[in-house]
């Protein structure tokens, strides 16, 4: 039976207060992290102090679910789960 594809959003509101509270919660979920994709909106004159990652998930749902608890109490950051199942 395949795992399912949880996906991690977080939105983190605040990027310089919350990146290095963030950047430690990440690296020790490094392993149960697939991929992870950071966007916010930039230009030559302009880097938003606001921004969205997604994360994919694999392994221990538990560890899934350590990491939504402790992103969850970051302040400056929110967290949501999508899970996709297989039929």
């Amino acid at each position: 039976m395949q795992q399912d594809h949880v996906i991690l959003g977080i939105h983190v509101h605040d990027r310089m207060k919350a990146a290095p509270a963030l950047q430690a919660l990440l690296s020790e979920y490094g392993c149960s992290i697939r991929t992870r994709l950071g966007l916010h909106e930039t230009g030559e004159k302009f880097c938003s102090d606001a921004g969205v990652i997604l994360l994919e998930m694999v392994g221990n749902p538990v560890k899934t679910a350590e990491l939504e608890s402790s992103l969850s109490v970051l302040a400056g950051v929110s967290v949501q789960k999508m899970v996709f199942g297989h039929e």
